[in-house]
């Protein structure tokens, strides 16, 4: 229904994503819940308890173009399983209450921005930014969302969603190797990494290729090919940290030209601040040095940073004890990709996530795929989780 022979193609703000809200909705029908999309195009799904407290375990039904079956759409799934299983077990009146949220445009396929929706909800949104941009045929993204209902100036009345919003919990794919290398299933969350991300730009002299001796050569594309190599080293001496240079233009661009100035993209990753402050002023340095060492200058501008999320201890605790329950070994890891619990824990409600194995370690991707066994172990576990948060926020357990 939303997928062809390249993928899933939910990309949200568009028909498709539109049909595969509707055959949720269409789930949800055959429980006792309130339904409603927020001022953000946000789904929430409520299940009313004994106390106003809430419990919210979310992910995103959209995906990338091509993308895979169960980024995003696996966590959504999960929680209206949950949801299930509340409302059987205490005849649709749990002790506290539960909510499913969908949230709108997490991946950012159309438009670039990712985390759409979830940013509304913490108060993070950047609506003058945002309102203009622009998919590959030109439409604004203002225009996108009004098409389907959403006024991005409404933003903000997405935040009264936090009200007795007690803890928030989601189940992602890992979309790595780590866990299919290791053979183990599921995997602790301990927070979401912080992201430096920066142009950088050397600047030499344009010479003719054939006359210009190699010594005379202030060549801005050898300073960058030396950082290239450099960011491995950089990023090796923490273990959970990673840097990419992931797109370089060089000028003329010709054959026949040395270059002149050459533009590169660097992102770098880690979820101990200052690990990242580390990295960040190391390959700054090492850029000065490099330019140097061949005659150039380097400027540095910030295209985008964002700090790292550590998740809420309490709900650590519970998730390692859900895993251990569940399969035994517990392993924690951070989350490289960015994901919507991460706005969640800026809003100040505790957060956690739980990650299971990706097959190949890929995702956005036709082949995107977990063996069905471990599926079921991340659904016990995710529901073993809600029962110890619930408990928790009901004042059960401390």
């Amino acid at each position: 229904m939303t997928a062809d022979e390249n993928g899933a193609q939910r990309v949200a703000w568009t028909d498709t994503w539109l049909r595969a809200r509707k055959w949720f909705e269409e789930k949800l029908a055959e429980l006792p819940v309130e339904h409603h999309y927020d001022s953000a195009g946000n789904g929430w799904a409520t299940l009313r308890g004994e106390s106003e407290k809430a419990l919210i375990i979310g992910s995103h039904l959209d995906s990338v173009p091509n993308g895979g079956w169960l980024d995003g759409a696996l966590g959504v799934m999960t929680g209206l399983e949950i949801l299930r299983r509340f409302a059987a077990d205490y005849n649709g009146k749990p002790p506290v209450t539960i909510r499913v949220v969908d949230w709108a445009d997490e991946e950012g396929a159309r438009f670039g921005r990712s985390l759409l929706g979830s940013s509304a909800f913490a108060g993070t949104e950047s609506i003058e930014v945002d309102r203009n941009r622009v998919d590959k045929e030109g439409i604004r993204l203002e225009d996108a969302l009004r098409t389907c209902g959403v006024e991005i100036d409404r933003f903000p009345e997405s935040q009264s969603e936090q009200k007795n919003a007690a803890a928030y919990l989601e189940l992602h794919i890992e979309q790595g190797p780590v866990l299919e290398r290791l053979g183990l299933p599921l995997a602790v969350v301990m927070g979401t990494k912080g992201v430096e991300r920066h142009a950088v730009t050397f600047h030499g002299q344009e010479a003719h290729s054939g006359s210009t001796p190699m010594g005379d050569r202030k060549d801005s594309l050898a300073p960058l090919a030396k950082l290239a190599l450099e960011i491995y080293k950089i990023a090796g001496k923490h273990p959970d940290a990673v840097c990419t240079i992931g797109s370089v233009k060089t000028f003329p661009g010709i054959v026949t030209a040395v270059v002149g100035r050459c533009e590169a993209t660097l992102d770098q990753r880690d979820l101990d601040a200052a690990v990242l402050a580390q990295m960040y002023r190391e390959a700054k340095e090492a850029s000065e040095r490099f330019a140097g060492e061949h005659g150039c200058t380097v400027d540095w501008s910030r295209i985008w940073s964002i700090e790292p999320v550590p998740f809420h201890p309490k709900l650590l605790q519970f998730c390692e004890m859900a895993i251990q329950e569940t399969v035994g070994e517990v392993l924690h890891l951070p989350s490289g990709p960015l994901h919507d619990a991460a706005e969640v824990s800026r809003a100040g409600i505790p957060t956690v996530m739980m990650f299971v194995q990706s097959l190949y370690g890929i995702s956005h991707n036709k082949i995107e795929d977990t063996k069905e066994e471990h599926l079921e172990l991340a659904v016990r576990a995710m529901d073993a989780l809600a029962g110890k948060a619930a408990d928790w926020i009901g004042g059960k357990t401390q």
